[in-house]
């Protein structure tokens, strides 16, 4: 088999990317809900943008007629996921899943953020 580890090549990081209608709505909700750090944009207007939060790290493109998938597009594990739940609740959030505990060990729910994007969230139990 002549695979990419048998030509000794490693993947690095990989980031979600996620598509949204309205950047700076999408970055008020990353930074100033889930306490994301923006560390790059590109673009005049802007158009693209990277967030990070702890080892996380989110990539949001604007693209202005994005309609969300029905599935999630991104998984995201906490440290607090009953904390984070409340906090999406608060803020008016759509949730698609309940919060519950699950049978290959972790307690988790999804939600879809201000542009649909439906993010799955664990909770190692």
């Amino acid at each position: 088999m002549n695979s990419i580890a048998d030509q000794g090549i490693r993947i690095g990081r990989i980031a979600a990317m996620l598509p949204v209608k309205d950047i700076q709505k999408a970055h008020d909700f990353y930074v100033g809900v889930l306490g994301f750090t923006k560390v790059f944009e590109n673009g005049n207007p802007v158009g693209f943008m990277i967030l990070k939060q702890g080892n996380a790290e989110l990539h949001l493109t604007l693209q202005p007629s994005h309609k969300a998938a029905p599935f999630n597009v991104a998984h995201m594990m906490v440290s607090d996921v009953d904390a984070l739940h409340r906090l999406c609740k608060q803020h008016g959030l759509r949730i698609i899943k309940g919060l519950q505990d699950k049978d290959y060990g972790l307690r988790a729910f999804v939600f879809e953020d201000p542009d649909g994007n439906r993010i799955d969230v664990g909770q190692v139990i």
